[in-house]
């Protein structure tokens, strides 16, 4: 049996979904997320595309399930409208090692 390759995306703050199955999304979007919280990017776009709007209502409702998300909104007209997802992310919080 062949092993998947992972695929390494920059981190950048901009996930764009187009190239990914539907069936990747569920893990794909916190990963990815999670990733930028780790070096401090807590303002991430999710590139979802217009469509039908199903992959949109798959994006938001897994924002709403995560509690890294401060908040979540869909794009203005300078950043994809409604076929992208502005995500808030909350910070990290220290870990108690490293307070004294």
């Amino acid at each position: 049996m062949d092993e998947i390759e992972p695929v390494l995306l920059p981190i950048d703050g901009t996930l764009d979904l187009h190239t990914f199955r539907p069936a990747e999304v569920k893990h794909l979007v916190p990963d990815y997320l999670e990733e930028c919280r780790k070096i401090g990017l807590l303002h991430v776009r999710i590139i979802h595309g217009k469509g039908t709007g199903t992959l949109r209502r798959t994006v938001h409702a897994l924002l709403a399930r995560l509690n890294i998300v401060a908040d979540f909104r869909s794009g203005d007209e300078a950043s994809g409208s409604w076929g992208a997802t502005l995500v808030t992310l909350r910070p990290e919080e220290p870990s108690s090692a490293s307070v004294r």
